[in-house]
């Protein structure tokens, strides 16, 4: 489980291509507290540490996991949204946060609003929990954000002059592929209402 609040962006160092499988290994500042078998969110998808060397350390992506993220297109020197998973005794600043990405969207406009940004996401639903709320949350690339503007098939999200920083989001642009996970509550509520409704 993930707050889905970024601790860095680390950055891509080697991608070794493995039957239908993607090995990543990535550089970041906290790579010597991590251990064998810990779960990380890279860019919103829950990966396991299964390597780790030097100031570096190594994830594996499968085929199911590349067909629905954008870690597919990955290259070397692309920064990464990275998380650790969310303590117990800690405060939960964003929302809950699986790191099971339902889809990718396409960014389709970034405008700046006097010191901030909002940008503009378009999906094509893979079913009828795939919906956002006004206000409500969405993950992506990992950053929770409140949603504004929501629209069918497409939402707004505004970013702070440190999210851009800090995140990836500073290499988003039109045409970038991003992983959406929404919130988890909204999507057991559209499941219920579903079976309820017998569709």
């Amino acid at each position: 489980m993930f707050s889905g609040i970024v601790e860095e962006a680390g950055t891509v160092v080697r991608l070794e291509k493995e039957d239908g499988n993607l090995h990543i290994t990535l550089r970041c500042s906290f790579t010597g507290e991590l251990k064998i078998d810990q779960s990380i969110s890279h860019n919103g998808v829950c990966l396991t540490v299964v390597g780790i060397r030097e100031d570096t350390y190594r994830v594996t992506a499968i085929s199911e996991t590349l067909l629905k993220s954008n870690l597919g297109g990955l290259q070397i020197g692309d920064r990464v949204n990275l998380e650790r998973s969310t303590r117990l005794d800690g405060r939960l600043d964003g929302h809950m946060v699986q790191g099971h990405v339902d889809l990718t969207a396409t960014c389709t406009e970034v405008t700046e609003a006097g010191g901030s940004w909002y940008f503009t996401f378009e999906y094509e639903p893979a079913g009828e929990e795939h919906i956002t709320v006004e206000k409500g949350s969405v993950s992506v690339n990992g950053v929770s954000l409140t949603v504004v503007n929501s629209r069918e098939n497409s939402f707004q999200v505004a970013i702070i002059p440190f999210t851009y920083e800090v995140t990836n989001f500073h290499q988003i642009r039109r045409g970038s592929l991003v992983n959406i996970e929404f919130d988890i509550i909204g999507k057991y509520i559209a499941r219920i209402l579903r079976t309820q409704l017998g569709k």
